[in-house]
């Protein structure tokens, strides 16, 4: 088996960037046509071994036109698709509603932990994937398993919380369970981690990211109360389940000198690394990280 190549298909928080309803510093620049910005659609990866067959990691709202801005994902005969799987992280809005793009009879594989799988059942809506096209499977987590093509994979836990919609009451948001996890690929001996949602950083997950070749990790927000301060809400980013990327306990300090590439995904619309030449961009960028945006292409 050769090289594989994964694809960042949107790289945005929930919302995407800019939000559609949304006039914070960030967005605006965006909405004014600033040329520092550019806008993302909401996270998602695509990975193959072969270029002909191809999984993807969660399945956005903006799946439909991440497939048409990818030419690698096109039908080529009358009705094809080269998407044979999809894996999914957790069942956040932002990780499972693309699925309903999926729906016209094309078969695929659908992995997850069974927790999301229960989710998904839960809602007569995602009936739509019909049984007898779509396989659902249930994948443990630490269990290695086999992507179409012949990569490898693994679920690992990750600290987190339930999908909103799911939330009663205050959540626990750093437990770690089957409801959000992060993806391991390997390839020959080059490994990529994809972990669009953490809560916090533990000696396991950084053992994990120690041993990588490429990370993506998330990049919701720069700082824990970003949007209070931006007046775009009233929850921190660890009360939504994502670790801040600045201060003594965020991802920028908890991941120095982990893993070959370190690249940030999952990036919401208040944060201002996604602006070029900003000092919180500039900030990352001399620490060795990378700032996804849709279309980066990466060879393991």
């Amino acid at each position: 088996m050769g090289s594989a190549t994964a694809i960042v298909l949107g790289a945005a928080a929930g919302g995407g960037y800019p939000q559609w309803n949304c006039r914070c510093a960030v967005c605006r620049l965006a909405w004014d046509g600033d040329p520092r910005v550019r806008a993302r659609t909401q996270a998602s990866l695509a990975i193959s071994a072969d270029g002909a067959r191809w999984t993807l990691f969660n399945a956005s709202p903006d799946l439909r036109a991440q497939l048409a801005a990818t030419p690698a994902l096109h039908p080529r005969e009358l009705r094809d698709s080269p998407i044979e799987a999809v894996v999914l992280t957790g069942g956040e809005i932002d990780q499972t509603a693309g699925l309903l793009n999926l729906r016209e009879r094309q078969p695929f594989t659908l992995m997850a932990t069974e927790q999301t799988h229960a989710a998904l059942a839960a809602n007569p809506m995602f009936g739509a994937l019909a049984a007898d096209v779509v396989t659902r499977r249930a994948i443990v987590p630490g269990t290695p398993f086999v992507l179409p093509g012949g990569l490898s994979a693994e679920l690992f836990m990750v600290p987190g919380k339930i999908p909103l919609y799911l939330e009663q009451g205050t959540p626990e948001t750093s437990v770690e369970s089957g409801a959000n996890v992060g993806v391991e690929i390997k390839a020959d001996d080059a490994t990529l981690l994809f972990v669009p949602g953490a809560a916090a950083m533990t000696p396991a997950l950084k053992q994990r990211f120690a041993r990588a070749d490429a990370i993506l990790f998330d990049g919701t927000l720069f700082t824990d109360d970003e949007m209070i301060a931006s007046g775009t809400g009233e929850k921190t980013g660890r009360r939504m389940g994502h670790m801040p990327i600045d201060g003594a306990d965020g991802s920028l300090a908890a991941l120095a000198g982990l893993g070959k590439r370190r690249i940030y995904v999952h990036i919401n619309n208040t944060n201002p690394i996604l602006i070029d030449g900003s000092p919180e961009r500039r900030r990352v960028e001399t620490a060795g990280w990378e700032v996804a945006a849709d279309g980066l292409e990466i060879v393991l």
